[in-house]
């Protein structure tokens, strides 16, 4: 399933770009020259990527808690029913929960530093902006952390979100060099997709928390067993 984690970054691209593109375009890289530009920007990328796989590397040890546990069908089947919610439920509807508001005191400092970053244009401000950025509440970010849950490992949890963070550069890298050349017209489009798409992925988690017995894409109940006592030995 980590296959997901890359079609989920990429399909969340397209929401990245309305909420870290304005950062994106702000950063201060050198506009003189080409090739250092496009370094700085990839160091900015790299900062967030950084911050999606220690986020990855958290909610995989509590999804190697429910693999130990044996509950790591039904978490699969959650992690899916939650996407698909997500993906149904209208996103104003969710903002009218602050589900940040116990961590309020942290997202501010970290939009502080954040902003104090700015003022700089070397490599390590660069790289101190992505990460940043990509501690960010993000809807998109949450959704995807439960998806690195299931994977019920560590390792597999911080995979998963490095891969969706890689999945969301090349479409942000292009609509914001481009952006201003670019018909929001046409990216509203593409943005209406993004609820067919979650509903995808979260039909992938349920088939797989089923153990359908496919290789690979749903593994039986039997396989799971297996390799967990293989793994506790």
């Amino acid at each position: 399933m980590l296959y997901s984690a890359l079609i989920f970054g990429f399909i969340s691209s397209l929401h990245c770009v309305g909420m870290c593109g304005p950062i994106a375009m702000m950063l201060p890289v050198d506009k003189d020259n080409s090739l250092k530009k496009w370094i700085q920007i990839a160091t900015y990328q790299l900062g967030r990527v950084v911050a999606y796989a220690s986020l990855g590397l958290l909610f995989g040890i509590l999804g190697s808690g429910f693999f130990f546990a044996g509950f790591q069908q039904q978490l699969s089947i959650v992690v899916g029913i939650f996407m698909i919610i997500v993906a149904v439920v209208p996103e104003k509807k969710f903002a009218t929960y602050n589900f940040s508001k116990p961590i309020y005191s942290i997202i501010s400092k970290v939009k502080s530093k954040l902003g104090s970053q700015f003022k700089n244009k070397t490599f390590k401000s660069l790289f101190l902006i992505g990460l940043f950025n990509g501690y960010l509440p993000c809807g998109m970010v949450y959704v995807a952390l439960f998806g690195a849950m299931a994977m019920n490992h560590v390792f597999l949890g911080s995979l998963y979100m490095i891969l969706f963070g890689l999945g969301t550069i090349p479409l942000m890298a292009v609509v914001v060099n481009f952006l201003k050349s670019t018909s929001f017209t046409f990216y509203a489009k593409f943005q209406k997709a993004i609820p067919v798409l979650m509903i995808f992925m979260g039909i992938l988690f349920i088939v797989r928390g089923f153990g359908l017995n496919i290789p690979y894409f749903s593994p039986s109940t039997l396989n799971l067993h297996i390799q967990s006592e293989v793994n506790c030995h």
